[in-house]
């Protein structure tokens, strides 16, 4: 079976791997998205993310498109990548000593000759943020990470520095919860076939 990731995000070609998808190609989607403005519309971009990848490719034989988008949202508004180094700084101290939400959405298209099939879910993990002073936003400002992620932190790196507690799954933080990629790949093709995809790191003594 060809398993294709529609996303450039190296974080989640981590996560893959980690769950023992190994043999994947990465194709990043160049899709105009849904602007975000509710929880729905990350589920709709990475719908969007996976058909474009299927209509660019025109994969033929049995093939699964991986796709997901991930959105922060605080008290209801939606926060996405900071622009520049002034917007970074603003979200940071929104986010200070308060509690957000992360909504990671999982798509999987599956095609097989004429069958296809799009299944997808959302998922939310709820985030509490340390107090931050002036000095810890502008140290991390430095380090760079917040320029690429949504809400301008990443859980996995230095941001973990300032993260309190979350309620919920940790990669959905991260940006691709293995718990639903699992769901939706064992509802298309399967429980036995679903666990023989992630066996790339199974070892037996």
């Amino acid at each position: 079976m060809r398993v294709i990731l529609a996303s450039s995000s190296p974080r989640r070609r981590e996560i893959l791997k980690l769950i023992g998808l190994e043999n994947f190609e990465i194709y990043p989607p160049e899709v105009s998205e849904v602007a975000v403005k509710k929880p729905s519309d990350v589920l709709k971009n990475a719908k969007l993310k996976a058909r474009w990848v299927e209509r660019t490719l025109k994969p033929e034989g049995e093939t699964l498109i991986i796709a997901s988008d991930t959105a922060v949202f605080l008290e209801g508004k939606f926060l996405g990548k900071p622009k520049n180094v002034e917007e970074a700084k603003k979200m940071l101290k929104t986010l200070s000593g308060k509690k957000h939400t992360v909504f990671t959405s999982v798509a999987v298209l599956y095609r097989d000759g004429n069958r296809r099939v799009l299944k997808a879910k959302n998922d939310k993990t709820p985030v509490w943020f340390k107090k931050l002073s002036d000095k810890e936003i502008d140290w991390y400002i430095r380090t760079g990470e917040p320029m690429d992620k949504a809400g301008a932190y990443g859980i996995q790196g230095y941001g973990a520095l300032f993260i309190e507690k979350i309620c919920g799954d940790y990669f959905t933080v991260m940006g691709l919860p293995p718990r639903v990629l699992y769901e939706l790949v064992e509802e298309l093709i399967g429980e036995e076939r679903a666990l023989k995809l992630f066996k790339g790191n199974s070892r037996t003594s």
